[in-house]
């Protein structure tokens, strides 16, 4: 049975930290800590009070020396944390230390990167259209390969034996995994596909596309189950929340859409300033980290991110 949220009850909070914008922001497994990139080559890890009481402690992740696109952290382990750099470094750090504790070469600058869910492997995608998979305990390269279209976000399924690439051509590519064997080709939408995210209860995948449409799609079946229509602008960034009910998207418009996944109607929206680059619903409250391209009165990056979801002023 899905749980009803009194949405208009809740509302965000400022977390400043960064010199420079925002692009990514990532719930450890317990859904106590968010880390946060950004493009001043740092990552942030700020200790969440998942009631929003007392002030967000926060450790600096330093040693990049580019912009910091993406990052996951360990889905086995509250404390380990990975990150891809334009700098072709992919890093591991443990957020209680601050210290990165393994680094892998790779061959271009990294966009992408995300955990198998048994927390065995990382894959990272990069800016030349190339998948690099690491073998975690060795950080070491173990399978690479490179793709003759574009190659945008990247993702397992919870069982970790399906790959999926959303693509340039408006295709989601399904690749059998370890083999990386290709399964299907959906014909997912009519502009490229950016972003994909995977329903925690295991039946749904969705995709966010430059159409400005979501797509839902049932993995068992691998069809199309509802599209969600209310953005206007290229899709770039969408998360479930930790029950599967409620999917959040968001683009250049001027606001995050909220929708439920059953029905597919929009439940609220929340007002943002600028484009996003990032949501993610944390895995265990109804919390929804986000961060975008904001500016101050000045035209400076304001290197904020916000959190919705919190009761009490």
């Amino acid at each position: 049975m899905e749980e009803k949220i009194a949405f208009k009850n809740l509302h965000s909070r400022d977390y400043q930290g960064h010199k420079k914008k925002v692009h990514s922001v990532a719930w450890n497994c317990t859904g106590t800590k968010l880390a946060s990139g950004s493009v001043d080559q740092t990552a942030r890890v700020w200790h969440i009070e998942p009631h929003g009481h007392g002030k967000a402690k926060d450790i600096e992740l330093k040693g990049h020396t580019d912009s910091v696109d993406q990052l996951c952290w360990d889905p086995k382990h509250a404390d380990l944390i990975a990150t891809a750099s334009g700098d072709k470094t992919v890093r591991l750090w443990d957020a209680r230390s601050g210290k990165c504790s393994q680094q892998a070469e790779l061959s271009g600058e990294n966009i992408n990167i995300t955990y198998k869910p048994d927390g065995t492997h990382i894959a990272v995608g990069n800016r030349d259209d190339e998948l690099t998979i690491l073998d975690v305990r060795k950080f070491k390269p173990i399978h690479r390969r490179k793709f003759s279209y574009e190659v945008n976000e990247i993702a397992w399924n919870m069982t970790g034996d399906m790959f999926f690439l959303t693509t340039g051509n408006g295709t989601v590519e399904v690749l059998a995994y370890p083999l990386l064997r290709p399964v299907d080709t959906l014909m997912a939408h009519t502009a490229g596909c950016y972003c994909i995210a995977i329903d925690p209860t295991g039946r749904y995948f969705a995709v966010g596309s430059a159409d400005s449409l979501v797509s839902l799609w049932d993995i068992s079946e691998m069809l199309c189950v509802r599209t969600f229509t209310k953005l206007e602008w290229p899709v770039r960034t969408i998360s479930f929340n930790y029950t599967g009910d409620y999917i959040a998207s968001a683009s250049e418009d001027l606001f995050i859409d909220i929708s439920n996944v059953h029905t597919g109607r929009t439940v609220h929206q929340i007002p943002c300033r600028a484009a996003m680059n990032s949501v993610e619903w944390n895995p265990k409250y109804n919390l929804l980290a986000y961060a975008g391209d904001d500016k101050n009165k000045y035209s400076a990056d304001e290197g904020v991110f916000r959190i919705f979801g919190f009761e009490s002023s």
